[in-house]
């Protein structure tokens, strides 16, 4: 059993953030293009829905990008409301 906080792991390769959480595992995928990282799906199953899951995928992709100098397209509906939600990250999305 896991301690209730997920472990965010960046898997480059495949340009997405995985997150395991009681043995379930969710992701963000994104696409970089140069400079701008846009954020393309978050998954989540409903077993480990509801429990900050996706905030933290979201929030491991924005501190990626802020550490890389890179832009954000929130393309992804749960990441644009999360940027939305924390406005010390909007500075982060692509005008």
């Amino acid at each position: 059993m896991d301690t209730g906080h997920p472990q965010v792991k960046h898997d480059p390769a495949r340009q997405r953030f995985v997150a395991t959480l009681d043995g379930v595992q969710a992701e963000l995928d994104y696409e970089q293009r140069g400079k701008v990282l846009a954020l393309t799906h978050t998954g989540v199953p409903s077993a480990i829905g509801g429990r900050g899951v996706g905030g933290e995928l979201v929030r491991s992709a924005l501190d990626y990008a802020r550490s890389k100098a890179l832009k954000v397209v929130p393309a992804c509906e749960y990441a644009a409301a999360y940027i939305e939600r924390h406005p010390e990250y909007a500075d982060l999305v692509a005008g």
